[in-house]
């Protein structure tokens, strides 16, 4: 009923035109009498002493590193570069922009170099960089979700942290009670990846793939069941849905009045940069369950490194990538030297050697639990125009929000808005 075009199809279209476009135009020096030199994009914090030390032990293989940036203006910067054939060799993508690069082919499939660390990772972890059997990434860091909250705030309170969502409800209630001025949390129409999370932990699948045909999953009934609960907790007063990381919320984290995060094991480094003098006072649980005891939970955040369509020197562009996130060496300098939590099984497993992190000094098995929560993740499909579902979703859960309409209405157009996107582009979509 629509127009063919699966994303691996698409690959395989425009990696033709990606070759014929972009034959001797590269990232790399081809240069046949010196070692191979790469361009290297990432944003990650000490990402430059990390090639320094990959530099220092391969002299037949130089890395060149360039700040991108991070974020949609790194991929923005990728796109054009690859449009142009000037992409680097290795860049890092986020998971959730991954399907919109592979259409715009811009990684290379990888699948010949790197399969031998494919058990460096969990299936769930894995799924995130492969497409139709086709490697395209490999996983470097992950967010498994987590709930980060202030402990000695509840303990003062006597309320108990919650273990399911249900029970959230029922602490909020309880610090609304015993503080009026304080609540439990607040859950922006921002943050996409925690609404896509929390309906995927609900059994939502916002976007699969099988074969030639897509489903679009953003309005199922998972997702709206989500929506109508947190519509009644904002409704309560209970939860607040103001943005995050503000003057205000900073102030509200400082002084004691705003007391979880539902997010990611990434969310006490982001707390103690704006909240430091809280340290101390902070706990990480595993994110509240929808029925108790499934501890099942995707990832919020997180990214992986490809080897781009641009690159000369594909093998070498992989081994560079492979050393990075599934070596013990790569590993170690992640943690110690970039402060990130590693995609691979073994390096979640040398951070619980580490201190835990600077927020919670007292939570030493902070690192344990972040390894219990990573085992049981739930792989995740994104679809290849996430970018305009998380512009289309904010603006209508705020206009929800606004105008005091169901959420639900939000999930049903954001998803509409998100077929007529892919069917305009050529994929076929079959929601029934």
């Amino acid at each position: 009923m629509r127009t063919h075009r699966p994303l691996a199809a698409a690959v395989a279209g425009l990696a033709i035109i990606g070759v014929a476009g972009l034959a001797g135009c590269s990232g790399s020096d081809a240069n046949s009498d010196g070692p191979v030199q790469l361009e290297y994009w990432a944003w990650a914090s000490n990402s430059q002493d990390v090639v320094d030390q990959w530099n220092k032990e391969n002299p037949d293989i130089q890395v060149k590193y360039t700040d991108a940036g991070g974020g949609t203006d790194s991929s923005a910067k990728l796109l054009t570069a690859n449009r142009a054939g000037n992409a680097p060799d290795v860049a890092l993508v986020e998971y959730t922009t991954l399907p919109a690069m592979i259409v715009a082919d811009v990684p290379a499939d990888i699948t010949e170099y790197v399969s031998d660390v494919e058990d460096a990772f969990t299936e769930g972890t894995w799924a995130q960089t492969t497409f139709g059997g086709v490697v395209y990434g490999i996983p470097q860091d992950v967010g498994p979700m987590a709930n980060v909250y202030r402990a000695d705030r509840f303990a003062e309170l006597g309320v108990t942290p919650p273990k399911t969502w249900a029970e959230f409800r029922t602490a909020a209630e309880a610090i609304k009670a015993a503080d009026p001025a304080t609540v439990i949390a607040t859950l922006p129409p921002a943050e996409f990846g925690f609404w896509a999370g929390v309906s995927t932990q609900a059994g939502a699948q916002w976007w699969s793939s099988e074969g030639d045909e897509w489903t679009v999953g953003i309005a199922d009934e998972p997702s709206l069941e989500v929506a109508d609960f947190f519509q009644a907790l904002v409704e309560d007063g209970l939860v607040s849905t103001d943005p995050l990381l503000t003057p205000e919320y900073n102030a509200a984290l400082n002084n004691g009045t705003m007391l979880s995060w539902p997010s990611a094991v990434w969310a006490p480094s982001v707390i103690e940069n704006v909240a430091a003098d809280t340290s101390g006072g902070w706990e990480m649980a595993p994110l509240p369950q929808w029925t108790e005891g499934d501890a099942a939970v995707p990832y919020q955040g997180g990214s992986a490194l490809v080897v781009t369509t641009s690159s000369d020197h594909p093998e070498e562009a992989a081994k560079f990538a492979k050393w990075l996130n599934a070596s013990e060496e790569g590993n170690d300098l992640m943690i110690n030297t970039q402060s990130l939590y590693p995609a691979a099984i073994a390096g979640q497993e040398m951070t619980e050697s580490n201190d835990p992190p600077a927020l919670m000094p007292q939570q030493t098995d902070f690192y344990s639990v972040a390894a219990e929560i990573s085992a049981d993740t739930i792989p995740v499909t994104w679809g290849p125009n996430v970018n305009l579902a998380r512009t289309v979703f904010a603006d209508e859960l705020q206009k929800a929000i606004d105008n005091g309409t169901p959420w639900r209405d939000a999930f049903i157009a954001t998803q509409k808005a998100v077929i007529d996107d892919m069917v305009k582009s050529g994929f076929t979509v079959t929601n029934d």
